[in-house]
């Protein structure tokens, strides 16, 4: 993601369940796709799951920064 001012990021994991949902799932493809990348032998079954885990990653990563562009310009209309 875009560099993202910390507070901006906590006031939407606070008020915005599904942003903190997709946060989630995204952190959790990361945590699990940097797993499998640091073994040193991987099994075809693992290599596919290692590629599945970043295209999802990328899904979610494009999700919240929709999510975000969308909250800044609704923060900065005044509308949150």
């Amino acid at each position: 993601m875009k560099a993202l001012d910390g507070g901006f990021l906590r006031r939407l994991l606070e008020r915005d369940a599904e942003f903190r949902r997709i946060y989630e799932v995204h952190m959790d493809c990361e945590k699990r796709a940097a797993k499998l990348g640091k073994k040193i032998y991987v099994t075809r079954e693992e290599e596919i799951i290692e590629k599945k885990l970043k295209k999802m990653k990328l899904e979610q990563k494009d999700k919240l920064e929709e999510m975000i562009s969308r909250s800044k310009t609704q923060e900065a209309r005044g509308q949150i």
